[in-house]
C-alpha cells in the first residue's frame, strides 16, 4: 500500500509523506489523528465495501456478491454464472493470501471453475480464524468472505489519487508495475513512478489522464478508457472525502476491458461528519477494543507492546513520558491522552484501559496542571480509585502546574498506595523498578 512507502520514508520520484503520520524519533509513527484530545482514526474498509462504493460511481469492478453464510455463498455462486470464482476472506490484514486458517485451510484466496466448490471452500473459511504476516498469533475472525467473478489479468498497472503536502492538494500517482507493492518499486525503479499534481478547484484534466494512462502502458481503445476510469476514480475521491483511492492492480482484461481489481480507500476523518452513511460501514470487531472504548469515553489512547502504562494530559507531554521511560530502558504500554477538560469518569475510564492490559505491571501518571488543575485530576484519581474495581498495580503519580500542592495534599490524605514524585526522571525510574519487582 503506499502509504506503507511513506512509513518506510521511502521516497517515490521526490513525492513528500502526505499529513496523515507523526513521526517520533524513538517509536513507530503514529497516527496523527490518535494524538488529540479527542480520538479518531482512518475508517478501514473491507475489499468488498470499497468494491460498493466504486461500483456505485459507475467504476469498473468484477461482478461480485458477499456471503455471510453458507447458504448465501451456495446463491451467489448460482447468480454469478461465472466461469471461474474468487473467494476471499474479507478482514483489514493484508497477506491473505500466504494466510492459514484455523479450521487448517491455507491461504484466504482461492480460484475454483467448479461452483460447487464454492460452498466447500466457504465452510472453512466462515467462523473460523485466519493469521497472516499481519494479524496477531491468534489471528482474525472471519465473519464474511467475497465471492467473484475470476477474471483474466492482460495488464497489470498502479494507480493511486491522494492528498500531496508539497503540491497542496491531490496529486495522481501511477506506475506501469503493477501487481505488487508500490514501495518495493520505489525501491527498484523509482523512475516507474509517475506523479501529476491536480488542481482541487478543477479536477484533473482529460490531458492530463490520458497523458497517465499513456505512461502506465495502456494502448488503442484502452487509453480512453484508463482515462474515463481515472476520471470517475476521482470524483468518487471527493465525493467521499477521501485523502486516498489506490487501485493496485489497476487491470486490463484480455478483451481489452480497464477494470479495477483491488482498492485501498482512506477517508478525511475531518468529514466524517459530512458522511455519516461512510461511518456505518466502521467494522470495529477488527480493532483494538481498548482503542474503541477509549473513544466512546473521548479519551486518545494508541496500544503498544511494553509494560509501563502512561496516563497524561496533553499529546506532548504524553510523547515526552514515552521518551523518558524508553531513555531508561523500559518500554511505554500505550500513548493515553486524556486532554485538558478530563473528568473523574473519564479519570476512571482511563484507569479501567489501562488495567485491561495484561502487560501492563506499572501505571505513571504525569499531569501539568493547567486548565484541567492538578487538584482536578486528583480528585478524579481518588474517586476512580476508591469506587471503581480495586487497581494491584503500582501506581506513579507526578504533579507539576496549577494547584500542585492541593493535588499532593489530597492523593496523600486520600489512603491509597501511590508513589509520589516531583521530577519526571524520578518519576520514571520508580515506575520502572516497581515493574521489576
Amino acid at each position: 500500500m503506499l502509504r506503507h512507502a511513506f512509513r518506510k520514508s521511502i521516497s517515490l520520484a521526490g513525492m513528500s509523506p502526505p499529513p496523515l503520520l507523526l513521526r517520533h524519533h524513538q517509536f513507530p509513527l503514529l497516527p496523527a489523528k490518535a494524538l488529540v484530545a479527542s480520538q479518531v482514526r482512518y475508517l478501514n474498509l473491507h475489499e468488498y465495501q470499497a468494491k460498493q462504493l466504486m461500483l456505485k460511481n459507475n467504476i469498473n469492478v468484477q461482478r461480485f456478491a458477499v456471503a455471510e453464510t453458507i447458504e448465501q455463498a451456495q446463491n451467489a455462486a448460482k447468480a454469478l454464472k461465472a466461469k471461474e470464482f474468487v473467494i476471499k476472506a474479507q478482514i483489514h490484514a493484508g497477506g491473505r493470501g500466504r494466510g492459514e486458517f484455523s479450521s487448517g485451510l491455507k491461504s484466504g484466496v482461492h480460484l475454483t471453475k467448479d461452483p460447487a466448490k464454492v460452498t466447500g471452500l466457504v465452510s472453512e473459511m466462515l467462523g473460523y480464524k485466519l493469521k497472516t504476516k499481519q494479524t496477531s498469533e491468534e489471528g482474525v475472525l472471519v465473519s464474511k468472505v467475497m465471492i467473484a467473478e475470476a477474471l483474466d489479468i492482460a495488464k497489470e498497472t498502479y494507480f493511486a489519487i491522494l492528498m500531496d503536502r508539497d503540491s497542496g492538494g491531490p496529486v495522481m500517482v501511477g506506475s506501469p508495475d503493477g501487481g505488487m507493492e508500490i514501495e518495493q518499486v520505489a525501491e527498484t525503479n523509482p523512475s516507474h513512478i509517475y506523479k501529476t499534481p491536480i488542481d482541487i478547484e478543477t479536477g484533473p484534466t482529460d490531458e492530463q489522464t490520458l497523458d497517465m494512462a499513456m505512461k502506465l502502458g495502456f494502448q488503442g481503445r484502452a487509453v480512453a478508457e484508463a482515462s474515463e476510469q481515472m476520471q470517475k476514480l476521482y470524483e468518487l475521491f471527493i465525493d467521499v472525502d477521501a485523502v486516498q483511492i489506490e487501485i493496485n492492480p489497476f487491470g486490463l482484461t484480455p478483451d481489452n476491458q480497464v477494470v479495477c481489481f483491488d482498492a485501498k480507500i482512506m477517508f478525511d476523518d475531518n468529514a466524517a461528519f459530512k458522511h455519516p452513511e461512510l461511518q456505518l460501514l466502521r467494522d470495529t470487531t477488527e480493532e483494538n477494543p481498548r482503542e474503541v472504548e477509549a473513544e466512546d469515553c473521548g479519551l486518545s489512547y494508541v496500544g503498544m507492546d511494553g509494560n509501563i502504562a502512561c496516563l497524561v494530559n496533553g499529546a506532548g507531554l504524553a510523547l515526552a513520558t514515552m521518551d523518558i521511560i524508553k531513555l531508561h530502558g523500559a518500554n511505554p504500554a500505550n500513548f493515553l491522552d486524556v486532554g485538558g477538560g478530563v473528568t473523574a469518569k473519564q479519570v476512571g475510564q482511563a484507569f479501567k484501559i489501562l488495567t485491561e492490559d495484561k502487560n501492563v505491571k506499572t501505571i505513571l501518571v504525569n499531569i501539568f496542571g493547567g486548565i484541567a488543575s492538578c487538584l482536578t485530576i486528583a480528585e478524579g484519581m481518588v474517586t476512580a480509585l476508591k469506587e471503581g474495581p480495586t487497581i494491584k498495580i503500582p501506581i506513579v503519580v507526578r504533579l507539576q502546574g496549577n494547584q500542585v500542592k492541593e493535588g499532593k495534599e489530597c492523593l496523600q490524605k486520600s489512603g491509597l498506595n501511590i508513589t509520589l514524585k516531583d521530577d519526571l526522571d524520578e518519576a520514571a525510574i520508580a515506575s520502572i523498578e516497581l515493574a521489576s519487582a
